[in-house]
């Protein structure tokens, strides 16, 4: 799988021109062929390929479990420990219409905001009924459980629905009876069981989506990093469905970004802090684990422990406070995701790389192939 780095064109790294292409959201637009969106994860989970970008103007062809050999001792890895909940539910209207809800926040107890589909006859004062998965007998207290409609949420055009549920009942404890891991919409054909769409790592339920980075992750290859004196710590962020949204906005310094719960504990800090200090590396998994380390040192313009929601957007020209080197996978046109990484290395060298991995058979997206973005191929700005 190795090869020799190779040389490739970027454009200038200055100028009005790169600038303004830099804002434009068409400029961030690159076609995929179909067949080249993963369908289903591979197996064991580091076989996947991985495209190393080790400097301004080079990279290479690697395997995932090379990981220990292209980092550094010192280095310390940022993983995200949140765990996707079964948000997708499937219920009937008292009518008896069918139902589609994905849970998107819990915004009090046992009150959660969500989309729901049909949408439009389902308006304040609605019962929904949902009837739990056939399993073995004992395995749930609960045959069916409803929720009613409190409001419309115009921002999302989404519902918050109050769930009923008898005192000291929490829907999380319950959920795995009623719902379904919810996958991307672009995966329309898989195989995967659920484990396969949580990372190794997963603890802190509350997403919706899996931070697809670190799904790559075995716990063998944990462990030959750690041999190496690669370290790890772990922020939480819940990813949200505004990860799959696309922006809409032609100039893209104008875009609201959604807000995300994040939590950056007082430990990791401590641990980001003292590896910095003796020349180590920090090096994000994902980019829900950038926008974390990111957002909480946007607030003071330093790294501190921080628990609350984050709306920072990442786009080139962005001054990097804390994330040295990133690990990430291919993403949709058009997304902030996208946005972010070329913050990292650039809006034409990310296109150039993504020419070349679709050249070479990688596969994209949740269940696809990664990227390692070294420190030395940064981008540098004024």
């Amino acid at each position: 799988m190795n090869s020799f780095p190779k040389t490739i064109q970027s454009e200038p790294s200055s100028g009005r021109g790169r600038e303004d292409k830099e804002r434009s959201l068409s400029s961030y637009d690159y076609e995929l062929p179909p067949s080249a969106i993963a369908q289903n994860p591979v197996i064991p989970r580091d076989s996947a390929k991985l495209l190393v970008v080790d400097s301004p103007h080079t990279h290479c062809h690697r395997i995932f479990s090379d990981l220990p050999q292209l980092l550094k001792p010192g280095d310390l890895l940022i993983m995200n420990d949140t765990r996707v909940i079964p948000a997708r539910l499937h219920g009937r209207k008292t009518s008896g219409a069918a139902v589609e809800v994905l849970l998107l926040e819990e915004k009090q107890y046992n009150t959660w905001l969500a989309l729901v589909k049909p949408g439009k006859r389902l308006q304040k004062g609605a019962r929904i009924v949902f009837a739990r998965e056939a399993g073995e007998a004992g395995e749930a207290q609960y045959v069916s459980i409803s929720a009613t409609v409190l409001e419309v949420n115009e921002a999302t055009g989404g519902r918050l629905l109050r769930f009923d549920l008898p005192n000291g009942v929490s829907l999380l404890q319950i959920l795995d009876s009623f719902g379904e891991i919810p996958l991307p919409p672009y995966i329309t054909d898989s195989q995967a069981e659920d484990d396969q769409y949580q990372t190794v790592y997963a603890q802190n339920a509350g997403a919706i989506a899996a931070p697809t980075a670190g799904l790559h992750f075995t716990p063998e290859l944990l462990q030959k990093l750690a041999e190496k004196g690669i370290n790890s710590a772990f922020i939480t962020l819940h990813v949200g469905v505004g990860t799959f949204r696309p922006v809409e906005v032609e100039d893209v310094t104008t875009h609201q970004m959604h807000g995300e719960w994040i939590d950056v504990s007082a430990a990791t800090v401590e641990q980001i802090r003292a590896t910095k200090a003796r020349g180590g590396r920090v090096i994000a998994v994902g980019t829900t684990a950038v926008r974390a380390l990111e957002g909480a040192a946007a607030l003071s313009g330093q790294l501190e422990p921080f628990c609350g929601k984050t709306q920072l957007f990442i786009y080139p020209g962005y001054q990097w406070r804390v994330v040295d080197g990133l690990i990430t996978n291919f993403h949709l046109p058009r997304s902030s995701l996208m946005m972010l990484v070329s913050a990292l290395i650039g809006r034409q060298r990310l296109l150039d790389l993504y020419t070349e991995a679709i050249a070479n058979a990688y596969r994209f997206y949740s269940f696809g192939d990664a990227m390692l973005i070294l420190p030395e191929a940064r981008v540098t700005h004024p």
